[in-house]
């Protein structure tokens, strides 16, 4: 029996080989799970955003404010873009929202809403970019498109919106610095 160690060693490189490709197809599914996840919580977020950008509109017009009706139809415009227009609109969203404190006088009270709804964009962007990234990594291994390991899944797609940015401007108005919402 000289030629059955050679057996043995065939069916153990076998399993092993086996076993890779299992936790390598888990690690697929896992990383691609996890992308439609952020990619659902980034969603979440935005709509979060717009919508607390409608409700700071209708309380600027209330008051009076020029850029209400501006604010308004950009924050109404992110809310229902199609998904092939959303960057675009979100992106006009943050502009806005950006150059508003130096456009609006008044007290601003939905203000800090905003403004975290805002870091909140910022945080689910970065985790969305990182699980895509790491789900694009695998995706180009050799051996995953040799085998086609991830043909199931829809490739995921890097969301390229502006930062946010309002953070700092939040953080002058709970300060009580001369930001137009600390009035």
């Amino acid at each position: 029996m000289p030629g059955m160690g050679w057996w043995v060693l065939g069916v153990v490189v076998g399993l092993l080989a086996a076993a890779y490709l299992g936790w390598l197809t888990a690690r697929i599914n896992r990383l691609h799970r996890r992308a439609a996840t952020a990619t659902a919580a980034l969603d979440a977020a935005l709509v979060r955003r717009a919508a607390a950008a409608a409700v700071l509109a209708e309380q600027l017009s209330a008051a009076g404010a020029a850029p209400a009706e501006d604010l308004y139809a950009t924050a109404r415009a992110a809310l229902d873009a199609e998904p092939a227009d959303r960057e675009p609109a979100e992106n006009d969203l943050t502009l806005l929202l950006r150059r508003l404190p130096e456009l609006v006088t008044e007290p601003m009270p939905g203000w800090p809403a905003v403004a975290g709804a805002s870091r909140r964009v910022a945080l689910a962007r970065q985790v969305h970019t990182d699980v895509v990234r790491d789900a694009l990594a695998v995706r180009r291994r050799v051996l995953v498109r040799m085998l086609g390991l991830s043909r199931r899944h829809r490739t995921p797609a890097y969301f390229d919106v502006d930062d946010p940015g309002l953070a700092d401007e939040a953080a002058g108005a709970a300060a009580g610095s001369d930001h137009p919402s600390a009035r």
